[in-house]
């Protein structure tokens, strides 16, 4: 490196004073400094000036732009601007996601010479096991947590789109622990668990007396939050006549409690989440389009299993430690493979119960296809069809026990059942009296309607 081209030593004295990982690069992608966070951050790790980035970060043979990734460096030769993106680095913790923010510095002749970039570890998703979290490296996961990294640091509302079971709640928890609010309480409101009566004075509290049964002032989950975050989950469940009050709060920052005249002040950040389509719903009148442009200032679509399959022994890994933490259980190949062809129409919801029936049904460590709830090992099979199979199975099974087999046969029927009970009764063979008997006994009826 020539005296014109070396970087002022002022400029890395400065690097050195950042609380945030920092390292300087060179055009070539070689790294020139690192200062004293990163080495904290990275105790464990070999030198790391005179490598490139790339190699350090990713353990690549070449920049990341030819490696399939997004390459900041190359972003801002380009617009010669900053760069800011998320990363899944290699470190001596295991793979860990970043956030890359990468400003070019210019020479005294104005042009770009080298780069000072700034690394902060993703504290709420990492893409090994392991960890509470969020957890995947597939694309469409990766697209998902961009959005968490940009839209954390604002105090813009966010409003999370999936399907049901796709962890829309570990989504908003991970907003909120990315925030300056991390702190404060994160307060989740089930939204489809209040009825009308009741969400009003869950939500925003109530005086003494303000209704039958109002025996002392109770402080309501909006005040809860203050400081924080407030969490609707299930937001297109709230009723029409709750949604007014609901919109005063977000546009004016205040509330009442129900019998009081006294306007109280909010301080929350709200993360509101649905797997109803809120679009349909206004032009059908049952959610208020002004409402939905307050909470739907920074969407965030959370992806559904199905879409990020690659993701599936990270996440089976992590859930088998969940629900059988004293064992050391994995997959077989072929239980890996019925998973991988499974549609799970309840996403990692389901793929949890999935395991730990499995769990349960399984003696040893390795959990293997027969281990394998009927609906998982044959996808296309109708429920009905399975029920009707194992019944008569059970008529010739010896030393079994026939009450659970019927038990687990026709849980498997009710829950791949998408219509009414006597529909479901009729595909069984049974009468619906008999159906209802043995649903009520085994504590399902309330799983077909």
């Amino acid at each position: 490196m020539s005296p014109a081209s070396r970087p002022l030593p002022e400029l890395i004295s400065f690097m050195e004073t950042l609380p945030e990982p920092h390292i300087l690069c060179g055009r070539d992608y070689r790294i020139i400094a690192a200062n004293a966070a990163y080495r904290r951050t990275y105790p464990d790790r070999q030198s790391v000036v005179g490598r490139t980035c790339y190699d350090v970060s990713h353990h690549y043979s070449v920049p990341c732009d030819r490696a399939g990734e997004s390459c900041p460096l190359a972003k801002s030769l380009q617009s010669g601007q900053r760069e800011k993106m998320l990363h899944l680095h290699h470190t001596p913790r295991g793979e860990e996601y970043v956030t890359i923010e990468l400003s070019p510095i210019r020479d005294a002749e104005g042009e770009i010479a080298w780069f000072i970039e700034k690394m902060e570890p993703m504290q709420v998703a990492r893409g090994a096991t392991g960890h509470q979290g969020l957890i995947g490296r597939a694309p469409a996961f990766q697209r998902m947590l961009e959005m968490v990294m940009r839209v954390a640091p604002s105090e813009a509302s966010v409003l999370l789109q999936g399907e049901s079971g796709t962890g829309k709640e570990l989504v908003a928890s991970a907003v909120h622990a990315a925030s300056s609010r991390a702190e404060a309480p994160f307060v989740v409101v089930d939204c489809s668990g209040l009825p009308e009566t009741l969400f009003e004075s869950e939500v925003f509290g109530h005086e003494r007396g303000a209704f039958t049964g109002a025996v002392a002032r109770k402080q309501g989950l909006v005040e809860a939050a203050s400081g924080g975050t407030l969490f609707l989950d299930e937001i297109g469940d709230i009723p029409l006549s709750m949604q007014v009050k609901l919109l005063r709060l977000l546009e004016t920052g205040t509330y009442r409690r129900v019998g009081s005249t006294e306007l109280r002040h909010a301080d929350v950040r709200l993360v509101s989440a649905t797997h109803r389509p809120l679009r349909q719903m206004i032009r059908d009148g049952g959610f208020r389009q002004d409402l939905y442009f307050r909470i739907n200032a920074f969407p965030i679509l959370v992806p559904p299993l199905r879409e990020r399959r690659e993701d599936l022994p990270l996440l089976v890994a992590s859930l088998l430690e969940r629900v059988a933490p004293r064992r050391r259980l994995s997959l077989s190949p072929a239980a890996l493979r019925a998973l991988s062809a499974y549609p799970f129409p309840g996403n990692v919801r389901e793929l949890r119960n999935v395991l730990e029936r499995a769990s349960l049904m399984c003696d040893g460590e390795l959990i293997d296809l027969e281990h394998l709830a009927e609906e998982v090992r044959n996808p296309g099979e109708p429920p009905e069809a399975a029920y009707a199979r194992q019944e008569s199975a059970m008529e010739t099974a010896a030393g079994l026990d026939l009450g659970e087999i019927q038990r687990q046969a026709l849980i498997q029927a009710v829950r791949g059942h998408r219509g009414s009970r006597r529909d479901l009764a009729r595909k069984l063979g049974l009468s619906e009296r008999t159906l209802y008997r043995r649903l009520r006994a085994l504590g399902l009826d309330h799983a077909a309607n």
